[in-house]
Order: C-alpha cells, then sequence, then structure tokens
C-alpha cells in the first residue's frame, strides 16, 4: 500500500474546549506536521473554532442559532463537494451523525473517535450507528473497546489508539517546585495534592473534596489544587463541600498552562466515577508526578498499583484518603513512583497517537 498525503476533515459538535477537543487538536496538528491538509469543523463561537484558529488551522464554523445544523449540514456537503476530502473524522456521537449525513454517496472514508464509558439506551441505534455510518472506531482504551464490542459493533472495525500527550524534556525541578509552591502560598512541609477535569459529577471533584475532612487529623498537612470552574447546578454543592473540608481546598479556575500547576503539587488524584482512558492522569505521570485513581474505565490501563501510583474504588473518600496518607508516609517511595510514571506515559506520546492515527487513516483508504 502506497503511502500518499491525505485531506482530513475534523467534526466536533461541542461547545466547550475540554478533553476530546484538545485532542483533536493535537491530532491535527501533528498531521499537518507529517504534511497532510486539515479541516476542523464546529460550532461557531466554541472553543473549539477559537483555539483552532489561533493555532492558524482551517476552520469551517458551524453557524449558530441553526437548529440541529442542518443549514450546517447543507454547507458543509456544499463544501465536500467542492473540495473532497479522504477521511472524515468524527470526535463525538453528534459529529459522526452529521459526517455521515453530509457525505452520503460521496467518496470518503469515515470513522468515529469513541472517548466515553457510557451508552445510550437506545443500544440498536448505537450499533447502527458505529457499524453502518463509519468504517471504522477509534476507541481510546481496551475499556471502550470492550463497551464498544458488548453493544455489537464488529471487532474488526475497533481500532484502540490512546489519547496522547507532549512528554516535558524534564520533570519540575526543585527550585521551580519551590517557585510554584511558593505562588499559592504553600511551603516545604505542605502536602499538595491536585486535581485537573472539567467539573462533573463523572470527575468525583466531590470525593476528592469530601476525603480532604478524612485527613483533617491523620494528615493535617495535606491541600488541594482544584483546576477547572464548577458550572453553576454543581458550584453550590462544592463550595459546600470546601467550607466543611475547613478551608484546605483551592479552586484555581481555568488555567491554560499546567507547568506550575504540576510543579507545585506532590500527588495527582483522579477520583473519577468513569473515566474513558484519563488523559489529564497522563499529563501529571508525564510530569513525574504519581497518580491515585479510580479502578474504573480505563484508569488502570495506565496507572499501575503499587508502581506508577493507587487505585482505589469509586465513590470512597475515606479509601482515597488512606491512599493519599500512604503516599505522604514515604517520600522516597513517592519519588519511585513518579520517575515510573514519567517511562510509563512515554507510551502514549502525541507522536505515538498521531502515527498510528495516519496509519488506521492509509489502511481505511486502502482497502
Amino acid at each position: 500500500m502506497s503511502f500518499q498525503l491525505l485531506k482530513v476533515v475534523h467534526l466536533d459538535t461541542g461547545q466547550e474546549l475540554r478533553g476530546g477537543q484538545r485532542q483533536l487538536l493535537r491530532l491535527a496538528a501533528g498531521l499537518r506536521a507529517r504534511g497532510h491538509e486539515q479541516l476542523i469543523v464546529c460550532p461557531e463561537g466554541s472553543g473549539l473554532e477559537q483555539r483552532a484558529r489561533a493555532e492558524g488551522m482551517r476552520v469551517f464554523a458551524l453557524p449558530a442559532h441553526d437548529p440541529g445544523h442542518a443549514n450546517g449540514l447543507l454547507q458543509l456537503r456544499q463544501r465536500l463537494l467542492a473540495e473532497p476530502a479522504h477521511i472524515l473524522h468524527a470526535h463525538d456521537g453528534r459529529g459522526q451523525t452529521f459526517s455521515w449525513l453530509a457525505s452520503l454517496g460521496l467518496p470518503v472514508r469515515r470513522l468515529a473517535s469513541r472517548r466515553v464509558t457510557f451508552l445510550p439506551d437506545a443500544v440498536a441505534r448505537h450499533r447502527f450507528i458505529y457499524t453502518r455510518t463509519c468504517h471504522a472506531v477509534i476507541a481510546v482504551s481496551q475499556h471502550v473497546r470492550g463497551l464498544l464490542l458488548d453493544a455489537g459493533v464488529p471487532g474488526e472495525k475497533i481500532e484502540v489508539i490512546p489519547d496522547g500527550i507532549e512528554i516535558p524534556e524534564a520533570a519540575p525541578t526543585p527550585e521551580e517546585r519551590a517557585r510554584a509552591r511558593a505562588h499559592w502560598g504553600f511551603g516545604e512541609k505542605d502536602f499538595i495534592l491536585g486535581q485537573v477535569g472539567a467539573f462533573a459529577p463523572e470527575k468525583g471533584q466531590d470525593t476528592a473534596i469530601d476525603a480532604m475532612r478524612h485527613l483533617n487529623a491523620e494528615l493535617p498537612e495535606a491541600r488541594l489544587l482544584l483546576v477547572g470552574r464548577p458550572p453553576r447546578e454543581l458550584a453550590a454543592k462544592i463550595e459546600e463541600g470546601i467550607r466543611l473540608a475547613g478551608g484546605r481546598v483551592q479552586l484555581l479556575g481555568e488555567l491554560e498552562d499546567l507547568t506550575e500547576f504540576f510543579a507545585a503539587i506532590d500527588l495527582f488524584v483522579m477520583p473519577s466515577r468513569a473515566e474513558g482512558l484519563g488523559s489529564a492522569a497522563l499529563l501529571a505521570m508525564g510530569r513525574g508526578r504519581a497518580v491515585v485513581a479510580s479502578r474504573v474505565g480505563g484508569l488502570p490501563e495506565i496507572v499501575e498499583h503499587e508502581w506508577t501510583g493507587w487505585l482505589v474504588q469509586p465513590g470512597s473518600p475515606r479509601e482515597l484518603a488512606e491512599a493519599i496518607v500512604a503516599a505522604a508516609a514515604d517520600r522516597a517511595r513517592l519519588a519511585r513512583f513518579g520517575s515510573n510514571a514519567r517511562e510509563k506515559a512515554r507510551q502514549f506520546s502525541n507522536d505515538i497517537m498521531v502515527a498510528k492515527t495516519e496509519a488506521l487513516y492509509q489502511r481505511l483508504l486502502g482497502r
């Protein structure tokens, strides 16, 4: 099979710039660096549109105030007729349906990325979408692959390609750590925990906050930094949890650059109730930080218990607190786990993700 330069269209219908959208951008940038032509289709005014334009990507913005994206669907089909593409890559469920409708009858290969662990109630519809409307499905973990198989998606259509991260050249130095901790008012004796992610029930920020109450007596020097902004419907619950934790939790809001955050923390926590893979944990691991994570979804595929961190039961503040106490009790072991985590993260580099996706594109065109 000969290698060819490709015209790739990426579709995502989300408004927020979350993990899936960031992965799309990493993939598009990597493919662009390899000479492939990219077009990103996303809603007008979305976080993805703003970031893609800032990075010099070609963007097709779906019109705002367009119920069901009906007008945008017609416009995209006209665009595909005028500028034929080789690959239509949908990065969310609605985007997959959209790409199928926009490209019916056109000589293009369609595929979809699957990152989430929940399946819709209408399994038959789900099976139809992933078997009849696309030529391949990318699962970000073996766990997600298993869910797709359970839903009736043929195994030969599923390719496991984990999300990718950029691996820094070196872990934070002691000097960088001291400066970062001083920035938020912490000293050497404080034991700093960190969590990054969109505030949602499945991400488990409430579990992390509740765990701080259990640490009052056993690890009073523990502090928790949360990156993200709670939505209105969760704000009151989060604020009440922080109050009960005695003010030992700080909300940092959205941070575009996480370098200082990762330098400051001693341990990363990810007490998710559901997780397709856990790219935030990978980011921490790539910076030499051990991780305490829930034993759910794809997290056990990246966090090795008592090697790169600890695995605990989801939804258990007590068990999370016990793992944190264990981590703080042996700093030499914690540092060793952090080094192991950094080596493990190299298996999930952005370059590997881009290369595997590019190879899948080429195979689809060769069939």
